[in-house]
Formats: structure tokens, C-alpha cells, sequence
């Protein structure tokens, strides 16, 4: 699967996944084959860091 290509989209994308069906970013990524650490690094760059405690990246 290719990721949104725009940081804020791809934010709201992967939290609204992870709402809705996933308990962990690691689920999600092998579902979708992505890459967690491609994932991590993209959304570091924007700025976010994933919350175990909330599941969503803030």
C-alpha cells in the first residue's frame, strides 16, 4: 500500500486505522505491508510521536 503522500493526511489516516481497527501500529503495518520504521521516520519528520497509552500519534 502506498502512504499518503501529505503529512497531515497520512496523520489522520493511520490515527483514524488505528481507532477503528488496529491496537497497534505494528498490527496495522503488517496488514497493510507497510513499514513500521518508513512509517515512524515520516511521521517523526512531521513531528509526531506514536502514544502507546492513547494508540494514536501525537
Amino acid at each position: 500500500m502506498q502512504l499518503p503522500h501529505d503529512d497531515a493526511i497520512l496523520l489522520s489516516f493511520i490515527n483514524m486505522k488505528l481507532r477503528s481497527f488496529y491496537s497497534s501500529p505494528g498490527e496495522l503495518c503488517d496488514d497493510l505491508e507497510i513499514s513500521r520504521e518508513e512509517l515512524d521516520e515520516r511521521l517523526s519528520r512531521a513531528g509526531y510521536r506514536y502514544d502507546e497509552k492513547t494508540n494514536q500519534y501525537r
